[in-house]
């Protein structure tokens, strides 16, 4: 009976960044905001848009600073931080980052992750054996989607898929089009059981 709108697990940061939360929803609302608020500040001093790995180290910085403090508790949420990098030499290329905050307010680079759920480890697993560099973004959709498979159990319904392009643009999917990816999935699987019934 919930609008799932109303719901927001992945949000925008500015327009050059997307964050992924698990944890406490209003401890995230705080931290967005504070997040944002920064990012609104960078922009004003140095007249650019932070970069993405900035950001995870103010999240970070700002997680740490309130397992310190008195008369405060950590942050109940863990993040992942999406984005591409700036081509600070001439010639280089602008490439995918992905960063990841804990509670405890370390910050780390990765080129896959996952967080939240029991099932954090096993789902690492799965995407260190089936992820590839230089992916394109239809495998890195469907890998993505088999992992929220692993752990989500009504299909599409539940889950939210943002994708990052180049130049900080990000587009959620559509219900509908994760449910095609998905249908694709359990049609392959299925045929995989067969074939083996067969062997």
């Amino acid at each position: 009976m919930q609008d799932p709108r109303t719901i927001r697990k992945v949000v925008s940061i500015d327009n050059r960044s997307v964050l992924a939360f698990a944890g406490l929803t209003a401890d995230a609302r705080v931290l967005i905001n504070k997040t944002r608020t920064e990012a609104q500040s960078y922009r004003l001093t140095c007249e650019d848009a932070p970069s993405v790995e900035y950001l995870a180290r103010y999240i970070a910085r700002t997680q740490q600073k309130y397992t310190q403090r008195g008369g405060v508790r950590p942050f109940g949420i863990a993040t992942l931080i999406a984005g591409f990098s700036d081509p600070t030499v001439e010639g280089e290329q602008s490439h995918p980052v992905l960063y990841q905050t804990d509670p405890a307010g370390t910050h780390s680079s990765w080129k896959a992750q996952v967080i939240g759920g029991r099932n954090a480890k096993s789902l690492r697993e799965f995407l260190e054996k089936n992820h590839e560099d230089g992916m394109e973004e239809e495998k890195c959709v469907r890998l993505a989607v088999q992992a929220l498979l692993e752990v989500v159990d009504s299909g599409a319904k539940n889950m939210e898929v943002c994708v990052v392009r180049e130049g900080g643009k990000h587009e959620f999917m559509a219900e509908k089009d994760i449910d095609a990816v998905v249908s694709k999935i359990e049609e392959e699987a299925e045929e995989g059981k067969k074939s083996d019934e067969d062997k």
